[in-house]
Formats: C-alpha cells, sequence, structure tokens
C-alpha cells in the first residue's frame, strides 16, 4: 500500500508536468482523488465508464490515463459525466491525467518509445510548443520498405502514403493526431512522419511534397508512455499494475 499524495508527487515531477502548457481545460495532474491509499496501479489511454469500469474491477485504485475528463469543462455532472465520477468514486478509484507531458517525455514518452520500438535513437526535438518538445526526431538511412514492415509488424493497422524517398533521411515521430506535424517536416529536414492519424487533405499535401507519411492509429500510439509510467510507478512503490485495453480501433 501507498499513499495516494506520493504517487502525484512522483507522476508531476517524473513527467514534468508543470512545465507544459497543454490545451485549454486538459488539466493534467489528479483530476479526481481516492481515499488517500493505493494498493494498486492501472493505466488507460483514455477516461471513460467502460475503462473505468475495467479498472474498478481489477482493483485498480489508481488509474492514470493520457486523455482525461476535462476537456471542455465546467459540465453538468449528469448523464455519461455523472457515471464516470460515480464509477470513480464508487470504486474508490483516483484518476490522474497526463496528456502532453507524456507525449514528449525524452524517456518514457509517447513519441521516444515509437521511436525506440522501431530500434531507433531518439534524436533532436520536433514540435516545440512553448518550450517543449512534443515530437521527436531519429535519424536513419532505413529503406522506407524496411520502416513500413517494422510498423506493420507492430501495429494492427498502418495507412502507409509513400510519396518520399525510398531510403529515408531521418524519421520524425507525432503520437496521436499528427496534422500540426506535417507543416514542420520540411523545417525539421525529413520527409517522413509516423503518427497516429492524419485529416484527409494531407494526402495531395504529401504528393505535392513528396512525404512519407504513416498513420499506425491514434489510440494504438499512445499506449506506450501511460504504461511505462504505471510500470515505473509499480515498481517504486511495490505495487502491481494492470494495463486496461478497450479496443479502440481509432
Amino acid at each position: 500500500m501507498a499513499r495516494l499524495d506520493d504517487l502525484v508527487t512522483y507522476c508531476d515531477r517524473r513527467t514534468r508536468r508543470a512545465a507544459f502548457k497543454d490545451a485549454p481545460g486538459a488539466c493534467n495532474g489528479l483530476q479526481v482523488a481516492n481515499r488517500g491509499r493505493v494498493t494498486k496501479i492501472g493505466a488507460a489511454v483514455d477516461a471513460g465508464v467502460v475503462p473505468f469500469q475495467k479498472a474498478v474491477a481489477a482493483g485498480v485504485d489508481f488509474l492514470i490515463v493520457h486523455h482525461g475528463m476535462y476537456w471542455d469543462m465546467p459540465r453538468p455532472l449528469t448523464g455519461a459525466v455523472y457515471d464516470r465520477v460515480a464509477t470513480l468514486l464508487r470504486g474508490n478509484c483516483a484518476l490522474y491525467s497526463s496528456h502532453l507531458p507524456l507525449d514528449g517525455h525524452p524517456e518514457i514518452g509517447n513519441n521516444a518509445l515509437l521511436a525506440k520500438q522501431l530500434g531507433l535513437k531518439r534524436g533532436g526535438p520536433f514540435l516545440v510548443r512553448d518550450g517543449e518538445a512534443i515530437g521527436c526526431l531519429a535519424e536513419t538511412r532505413l529503406p522506407r520498405a524496411t520502416l513500413r514492415a517494422r510498423l506493420e509488424q507492430l501495429y494492427p493497422r498502418v495507412v502507409a502514403i509513400e510519396c518520399g524517398r525510398d531510403r529515408l533521411r531521418g524519421v520524425a515521430f507525432c503520437s496521436g493526431a499528427g496534422n500540426s506535424a506535417i507543416p514542420e517536416l520540411a523545417a525539421a529536414g525529413v520527409d517522413t512522419l509516423v503518427t497516429g492519424e492524419l485529416r484527409e487533405e494531407w494526402f495531395n499535401r504529401a504528393q505535392e511534397e513528396k512525404l512519407n507519411l504513416y498513420c499506425c492509429g491514434h489510440y494504438a500510439t499512445e499506449v506506450h508512455a501511460v504504461r511505462a509510467l504505471a510500470a515505473e510507478l509499480a515498481k517504486k512503490y511495490r505495487l502491481p499494475w494492470e494495463f486496461i485495453p478497450t479496443g479502440n480501433p481509432l
């Protein structure tokens, strides 16, 4: 058993929560408290009634999520919003959310781990926002076909738009939605992006600007950091932990 306050303090410091200016309403950090003690840690990508129910059923009383509850708060505690909060309170399950801090972290961030799982070393910063890098770059001269094959081994569905070089000159990583990343590829000196999802209009830009774009799923590219933080936290405080999957195909 561990104190809730200790786990929250560790997560805040490890993710450098205060350094990131996130989306309005993201409300990174502890979003819902429990009675003050933690016996099991959980990790999930999204806040929602179903992942909360699964977490409570698994005995989790400290759940780390990437996408928290408060993007457009304040909202009345009615309907699905009430169900979410009530599920956590009835189950004595605290909720901790970390969005951009868990995308940009140089060790346990989604983008650093995306590069690592492909056998690439995280390089320079990418997608710098308010002084903090959200994405990352990796130097490589891999054949484009090799990168695609590795991605297809790791992810159940890869949408590949291959209009750039056959041999790469570096890769940019932006987990989740990569729409803001494409305009910054040229300045970063790369023509290849690994991301989760893109809007339809980027296909024409890829043809015009000779880009290689790989979409591996918003959810699928953002399971890594919550798992890494939960595992690290569990090891430090000698607690069990569990990933709570939801089968999100998007």
